[in-house]
């Protein structure tokens, strides 16, 4: 397991096995997905949002913020297990 030091300024520095495990390199772009309630995962950023326009179709019913935050969740849950349990 890897860890790392929270600064004065809120920064950490990455170790050099988990940005090459994720596939980060200088100027790289991560995000922070809440799992559950105070775990989170840290996921390379690598598609621009903009790219996905027009890729889904409009839903038939409204969904509402917390409806998308809990599907991209699943959905980052169901990757993670599967990424990690194939290692």
């Amino acid at each position: 397991m890897s860890t790392a030091t929270v600064t004065s300024k809120g920064r950490i520095t990455i170790p050099v096995a988990v940005r090459t495990a994720l596939g980060i390199d200088f100027g790289s772009r991560i995000e922070f997905v809440e799992l559950e309630s105070g775990q989170f995962m840290i996921v390379p950023a690598v598609i621009p949002i903009q790219t996905l326009k027009g890729v889904l179709r409009k839903p038939l019913a409204p969904v509402t913020i917390e409806q998308m935050n809990m599907a991209i969740t699943a959905i980052y849950k169901d990757y993670f297990l599967t990424v990690h349990s194939e290692n």
